[in-house]
């Protein structure tokens, strides 16, 4: 419901009403995992552009990461800090979330974004990869929101996000750790949001087709070599050969919809899993 604020007039001037801007996300606190580049980052920029701080982490040159976080903060005047937590120790990820209601105040917005691929058979995929795989895109989710839930508790507020994917809904060859890890995001998402229903809190999922990032120019030299196809082939028939758009998504398409989640405007939307892929899960 929109809440009208009162508007003092000055003499000549006619007191109007103004709705409040439900997008606005001006003193709220946003952790971000995998936000030093590509979806991450995009999200990210999407909180700063609201008016929010921001906690990013992620992989990267130390230097190209603080330019990263300085131009942000003063480009889009709110406080930007990084924390470099390893999303493979579940200890780090709860200190990431700590540090951000420590040095920030509080902690309105929590992305579960970390995420990595091994495109192999099945039969030939390593366990290391496996055990990876799950961790960052999976477990890492799970100690995030058990550290952020009191919090946002205490606050009677709060929105998590999960970025799940495509993989999530449907499976592909080649790809059994990344489809498991994704699929659990998705009913980690559900379970949290049953949880926490009634203390103002939502958690929900965003599912990409597939963006055009470094984890993405990866798999597609992990696919030519996996299914003896050229670049052109794998990116044509395997990668957007899912998606009936024949295009990439963009991360402003997805920084839309995900700025709708985390507004006012999203407050009923919980537990759910919104599709933003092209049309690939509606065949």
């Amino acid at each position: 419901m929109f809440q009208w604020p009162k508007r003092s007039s000055t003499p000549g001037e006619t007191t109007e009403a103004r709705p409040r801007d439900l997008n606005d996300l001006n003193g709220q606190v946003a952790v971000i995992t995998g936000s030093t580049s590509g979806i991450g980052l995009a999200l990210a920029r999407a909180v700063a552009s609201r008016g929010g701080d921001v906690v990013l982490n992620g992989l990267g040159d130390p230097s190209e990461i603080e330019r990263t976080r300085a131009e942000l903060e003063t480009s889009c005047g709110v406080r930007v800090r990084y924390h470099a937590a390893d999303m493979r120790r579940g200890e780090e990820v709860a200190d990431l979330v700590a540090y951000a209601a420590h040095e920030l105040g509080r902690l309105d917005i929590l992305v579960n974004n970390a995420g990595v691929q091994h495109v192999e058979a099945v039969e030939k995929f390593p366990s290391e990869k496996w055990e990876q795989i799950l961790a960052i895109n999976l477990s890492s989710a799970f100690y995030a929101i058990r550290a952020a839930v009191p919090i946002m508790k205490a606050q009677t507020r709060g929105r998590i996000v999960n970025v799940a994917s495509a993989h999530g809904l449907v499976a592909s060859p080649f790809k059994s750790a990344y489809v498991a890890a994704k699929h659990g995001v998705i009913g980690l998402t559900k379970t949290v949001a049953l949880e926490v229903a009634r203390d103002g809190i939502t958690c929900n999922a965003i599912c990409p087709g597939f963006v055009e990032t470094p984890i993405v120019e990866k798999q597609i030299a992990d696919q030519a070599r996996t299914r003896g196809l050229s670049r052109e082939q794998v990116l044509n028939d395997v990668i957007l050969g899912s998606q009936p758009t024949k295009r990439f998504v963009t991360t402003d398409e997805l920084a839309g919809l995900f700025l709708y989640l985390v507004s006012d405007l999203g407050a009923s939307a919980n537990g759910a899993s919104f599709s933003i892929d092209g049309g690939w899960t509606a065949q």
